[in-house]
């Protein structure tokens, strides 16, 4: 053994007792206690407050005349946005295919953006349309009439928007 060097193997235990001895030491009163104190102790039962009402204004929706005609034109009113939709999609997809590629910021990149922002406000069109239809069903089943009509005119749109949002999709994933 090199006589510079310190053996610290018989120090270590002497080192460790004195660190449990601070440990051991007691506290006294110098530290709370962890008992449950009076204030914790749950007694008695509380009220909740009683809810705040509100005033929400009825909404009128005029649920009567003629809901045949109402239905029919709705859904008219959507397919004519489907097909103006179906009609800018090629040339929204070769300007999509065009800024392929391209920074963003771009003459082509920003020609994308503005003919996906024509497909959306055709399809705009027709979630107006699907709106309506969704007060219309809304109103018929709480008022608890019978809403077949409007659910099956509803179905008819929703599919067209579905159709729309899913072209909608593949084309701003080609432009990011």
């Amino acid at each position: 053994m090199d006589r510079g060097m310190f053996d610290h193997k018989p120090a270590a235990p002497l080192f460790a007792a004195l660190l449990l001895a601070g440990c051991a030491a007691t506290a006294g009163d110098s530290y709370p206690s962890l008992a449950v104190r009076d204030v914790e102790r749950a007694e008695g039962t509380f009220e909740p407050a009683a809810p705040r009402q509100l005033d929400v204004p009825p909404v009128v929706i005029d649920a009567e005349g003629d809901i045949p005609a109402r239905l029919e034109s709705l859904v008219a009113a959507a397919r004519d946005a489907h097909e103006q939709f179906t009609a800018a999609v090629p040339a929204a997809q070769r300007r999509v295919q065009a800024a392929g590629n391209a920074a963003v910021g771009s003459d082509s990149w920003a020609s994308a953006q503005v003919a996906l922002a024509d497909l959306d406000s055709a399809r705009s069109n027709a979630a107006v349309a699907l709106g309506d239809l969704d007060i219309l069903f809304a109103a018929a089943t709480v008022q608890a009439q019978d809403a077949a009509a409007i659910a099956a005119a509803r179905a008819t749109v929703v599919a067209l928007v579905t159709e729309e949002d899913v072209v909608l999709e593949r084309l701003r994933a080609q432009v990011r």
